[in-house]
C-alpha cells in the first residue's frame, strides 16, 4: 500500500524519528477515521506550530502530492446547473479534506483575547466547532502551551479525538492526547524542523487513503 511506502521514506530520510513510527502511525489511523466518519480536523498552535497549523490546513483542503479531481457525477451536475462557469468550477475544483487552523481567525481572536481569557481562544473555536466526529491537533514544541492545554480540555468535553505534536518530554499534553507523537529532540528550533516532515508524510498517508 503506498500509504504506508510514504512513512517508510520518513524514517529513512529521518532515521531519528524511527522512535515515532508507532505514534505517528497511530496519527494516521485517527486521522483516517475522522475523515471516514465525516468529520473535520481542527489544528492549533502558536509561533512557528500556529504557521504549522496553517501549513497542514493547506495541505489538506487542496490537492498535495496526487490530483484530486472532483467525481464525474458532480463534474455533470455543475455543469448542467451552471453552463460555462459550472464548467469551470467542475475542470478546476479538487478533492478536500476538511481542515480549520484555529490560528487565523484575527477578529475572534482579538475580540476574545480584548473581552475575555485571551488563553482561552483556541479552546472557544473548538467548543464552536467541536463534536465527537472530529478531531483536534495541538502542536506544541514543550507540550505545555496553556492556549493548546485549554484546547485539548475543551476537545475531551466534546467527545473529539486528540492528537499531540511536541517534543522529547511531550509535557502535559501527553496525558491530554489520544496519540502524541513526541520527536526526539529538546530545543525548540530543533523540534519544529522534526514537526515538518512528519506533519508532511501524514498528510500524504492520509491523501493516498483518500485520493490515491
Amino acid at each position: 500500500m503506498r500509504t504506508m511506502e510514504h512513512l517508510e521514506r520518513l524514517t529513512e530520510r529521518y532515521p531519528v524519528l524511527e522512535a515515532c513510527r508507532a505514534d505517528i502511525l497511530a496519527a494516521y489511523e485517527k486521522l483516517k477515521e475522522t475523515y471516514e466518519r465525516r468529520g473535520m480536523l481542527l489544528v492549533c498552535g502558536n509561533g512557528g506550530s500556529g504557521a504549522d497549523s496553517e501549513h497542514i490546513v493547506g495541505e489538506l483542503m487542496k490537492e498535495f502530492a496526487i490530483r484530486r479531481p472532483l467525481d464525474g457525477g458532480e463534474q455533470e451536475r455543475l455543469q448542467g446547473m451552471f453552463g460555462d462557469q459550472g464548467a469551470l468550477l467542475a475542470k478546476h475544483l479538487q478533492g478536500s479534506l476538511p481542515a480549520i487552523p484555529l490560528t487565523g481567525n484575527i477578529a475572534l481572536s482579538t475580540a476574545y483575547a480584548n473581552d475575555a481569557v485571551p488563553e482561552l481562544v483556541f479552546a472557544q473555536q473548538v467548543y464552536g466547532y467541536g463534536n465527537p466526529e472530529s478531531t483536534l491537533l495541538g502542536i506544541s514544541t514543550s507540550g505545555n502551551s496553556m492556549n493548546v492545554i485549554y484546547a485539548l480540555e475543551v476537545a475531551k468535553l466534546k467527545g473529539m479525538t486528540t492528537v499531540g505534536l511536541t517534543g522529547a518530554s511531550g509535557g502535559r499534553m501527553k496525558t491530554l492526547c489520544d496519540v502524541c507523537i513526541c520527536v526526539p529532540a529538546g530545543e525548540t528550533a530543533d523540534i519544529q524542523e522534526l514537526h515538518l516532515p512528519v506533519y508532511h508524510a501524514l498528510c500524504k498517508m492520509i491523501e493516498e487513503a483518500f485520493f490515491g
